[in-house]
């Protein structure tokens, strides 16, 4: 869920900026003020990161989904 936030005291050059280069990328201050704090605190870097361990070709997820089968297949000697 989104959070909506305040920022108070913002100097005018930081505003001036800020205005300048969302017009820039054609896009709302909110979206670029957003987008630097995501790049700043790594948001994205994160998770391309998480995304390469949780990504698994199709491949893959039927070896995985073979040798789970097989881990829960009841070998009927154990229990006798």
């Amino acid at each position: 869920m989104s959070r909506q936030l305040t920022i108070r005291n913002v100097p005018p050059e930081v505003a001036a900026a800020l205005k300048k280069l969302s017009q820039e990328r054609n896009e709302s201050v909110n979206a670029t003020v957003v987008q630097i704090l995501k790049q700043a605190l790594g948001i994205d870097e994160r998770r391309t990161r998480l995304q390469r361990y949780t990504t698994w070709t199709a491949d893959e997820a039927q070896a995985f989904d073979a040798a789970l089968a097989e881990q829960r297949r009841v070998d009927e000697r154990d229990w006798s």
